[in-house]
């Protein structure tokens, strides 16, 4: 086979997807910290299907525009850095073979090299032992040897591969730190499997898709059961003054769970009480809280319609299109001008509700295992189309690619990425934004502010390993701190203890910040912190964060 058309590059695209599908939880696996956040996997599959879905919808007969499309959905659908990664190899893989109607094994061979330096011109500080080594490795010594002696297709995918496997088995000696807990890397990993589906397409053994599914059963949203649906009821109430010096937030919280209310958040500061809650009757709710004073703001959504569009909606897609008169649109609510809209990412409704307690326009749901996509991004800030500067605090270092491609996207906008790696930095930041300052000012000042916030977390073992003299089991609880495990055991107070007992250490620091996950235990958490108030100077903040995988999260500034 000499040359590949639409259909054949459709194939491969295919094929490609769903063997990289099919291996995603094996890729998750290959995480260099044994804990249940490896998403490598999952997150470069969902950028490749959004990529396959954008090029199945193309019908042009060009090749370009295929390539075209499937960039396009790539570089909106990218999660996390190989994700992102992917989505600029195959960027520079459109580029190259831009124009052409059907692409011969040259154009494939210059045409991946190019994207290889594509991925790399993108990445601000490239890191070798990564997909990134390995795309330029094997692209390269496949290319040479195509000018040396030129052969098919066939011929060709078979060295890409050959030269990927290799490429990727020497990953941890560039990475010391693969080598220790002895994997690979898991985004090389990744599109190994991407570049296999691609060769099976070609020899005539196209890879299938494990668990073919119907869209509408796989749409999350689609199996969740009525009654977990209402009205999304929020409210502020400036409380009395005679009641606000006695106010009872556990008072008010169990009226609301007494009437049915759901996903319950109630935050008192000062004078104000700002209540969010599920409930079938929102009326209730609001009679309830106007005992306390006065609305100063209020929002119901009706999620149970919500839910009903998600399914029609998904079901129709099922459908073929048919003509329809096209309705007037519904002109968009248009809002006050702002200098500032702020972005943050969080999981856990305890940590969302704070950081719009803070001051956040927007929290967009996500973390680690579940990283938005750029998409995810460019969507929100689309409605933030009244705030001149946008700035995003990603509070992940595997979401901080996917948020600065939303620059590129929306080149247009101020747009400004902030290099929040974790919560606890994301939320100093978030509450230290000065709303009425400069831009260049609240840089400078956020940066100083997320360089002086130490994090560590508590989570568990998924595998055994050993990490710079660490043992550690499968189900044991491990204590996270400069990127290293410095503690692993079966009690998880005694492994916070001993974090603790490290972070104590640090002199310089006066605040420490315990930010409890949603497996909490109220006679653990009063134990640590009894424990800080005993060992330690510091003034200390316990957060109900109910954020997942992470039993504790905790910050020293």
């Amino acid at each position: 086979m000499n040359k590949i058309n639409v259909q054949d590059f459709k194939g491969m695209i295919r094929s490609g997807c769903a063997n990289l599908e099919n291996h995603s939880a094996e890729i998750n696996t290959l995480n260099v910290f044994p804990v249940p956040d490896g998403d490598t996997g999952t997150n470069m599959s969902m950028t490749f299907t959004n990529g396959y879905n954008e090029a199945m919808k193309c019908n042009s007969d060009s090749i370009s525009d295929v390539a075209k499309a499937f960039s396009r959905g790539l570089l909106m659908g990218a999660r996390g850095n190989s994700g992102v990664i992917t989505s600029q190899i195959f960027r520079g893989f459109y580029q190259h073979i831009d124009g052409k109607d059907e692409i011969e094994v040259q154009d494939v061979a210059q045409a991946f090299e190019n994207g290889a330096r594509v991925a790399y011109k993108a990445i601000m500080k490239p890191v070798e032992g990564t997909i990134l080594t390995v795309i330029r490795e094997a692209s390269w010594y496949a290319n040479n040897d195509y000018e040396k002696e030129p052969f098919d297709l066939n011929t060709y995918f078979d060295k890409l591969c050959t030269y990927s496997a290799e490429s990727l088995e020497r990953t941890p000696d560039y990475l010391p730190v693969l080598k220790e807990v002895g994997v690979v890397d898991s985004g090389g990993a990744g599109l190994l499997k991407i570049l296999e589906g691609f060769r099976s397409y070609l020899q005539g053994n196209p890879v299938d898709f494990m668990e073919k599914k119907e869209e509408v059963e796989t749409n999350p949203a689609l199996m969740l059961e009525n009654e977990e649906f209402g009205y999304c009821t929020e409210f502020i109430i400036r409380l009395d003054e005679n009641i606000a010096k006695t106010f009872d937030e556990k008072i008010l919280k169990k009226k609301l769970t007494d009437m049915g209310g759901e996903s319950l958040v109630v935050v008192k500061d000062d004078d104000l009480c700002k209540v969010h809650v599920h409930t079938l009757k929102p009326g209730d709710a609001l009679n309830i809280g106007q005992r306390y004073g006065e609305f100063i703001k209020l929002k119901i959504e009706n999620m149970q319609e919500q839910h009903s569009t998600i399914i029609a909606n998904a079901k129709e897609e099922a459908k073929p299109v048919k003509e329809e008169k096209v309705e007037e649109p519904v002109k968009k609510e248009k809002k006050a001008p702002q200098k500032y809209g702020i972005v943050a990412v969080a999981a856990g409704e305890g940590v969302t509700q704070l950081f719009y307690d803070l001051g956040a326009d927007v929290v967009v749901s996500g973390g680690q295992t579940m990283n938005p996509s750029t998409e995810d991004f460019v969507k929100v800030i689309n409605d933030l189309d009244h705030c001149s500067n946008v700035f995003i605090f990603p509070n992940n270092s595997n979401i901080i690619l996917a948020a600065r491609q939303t620059q590129t996207v929306l080149s247009e906008r101020n747009i400004f990425v902030m290099e929040t790696k974790s919560i606890q930095a994301g939320l100093s930041a978030v509450g230290m934004f000065n709303k009425e300052g400069d831009v260049a000012d609240n840089i400078n000042e956020l940066n100083e502010v997320i360089a002086n916030v130490d994090a560590s977390s508590v989570t568990y073992a998924i595998k055994d390993t050993s990490y710079e003299g660490v043992e550690v089991k499968e189900g044991d609880y491990i204590a996270i701190a400069n990127k290293g495990i410095i503690a692993s055991g079966k009690d998880r107070k005694e492994v916070v203890f001993r974090l603790l007992d490290r972070l104590f250490r640090n002199k310089e620091k006066d605040l420490i910040t315990v930010i409890v996950g949603e497996d909490k235990n109220d006679e653990e958490v009063k134990a640590i912190e009894d424990y800080i108030a005993e060992k330690s100077d510091l003034e200390c903040e316990i957060i109900d964060g109910g954020q997942p995988v992470y039993s504790y999260l905790i910050g020293l500034e």
